[in-house]
């Protein structure tokens, strides 16, 4: 498969990620980010470093999650990879603010590690979607 085969499935996981994280950081989980690092927080956001993520991110779930189970059937594989390569990225940041920053709560950071292994599995499993479509 081209490179440009690849670009529908990238898509795919950008906009996945771009609209979970959306709801879950501008609705959902809002109130518990403002308890815990309000003091922390941005205001306004940096748009540009967001912009950033959501493009290089999805980079990653698909040079690590999805391109090494293009093979594989189903989404359940490419799912679980990508919840894997989302824990273990989640996971980097926040034990790090955990280990460095002060009042860095607990809390917090399990819950952005959850949050992080579900949307990963989630873009991930879109991705493989749209690629199997593709390669029909």
């Amino acid at each position: 498969m081209t490179p440009r085969g690849r670009l529908p499935a990238y898509l795919a996981m950008v906009l996945t990620i771009l609209i979970l994280d959306l709801i879950w950081l501008g609705v959902i989980a809002l109130p518990v980010y403002q308890r815990g690092i309000g003091h922390l927080m941005a205001q306004p956001f940096n748009i540009p470093a967001a912009i950033a993520f959501y493009l290089v991110y999805p980079i990653g779930l698909m040079v690590f999650a999805l391109l090494p189970n293009t093979r594989s059937r189903g989404v359940g594989r490419a799912l679980r990879t990508g919840a894997l390569f989302g824990f273990f990225a989640y996971a980097t940041y926040d034990l790090t603010n955990l280990a460095t920053l002060r009042d860095w709560p607990l809390s917090l950071s399990l819950l952005d590690m959850a949050w992080g292994t579900v949307i990963s599995g989630l873009a991930t499993a879109a991705g493989k979607v749209i690629l199997d479509r593709r390669n029909r």
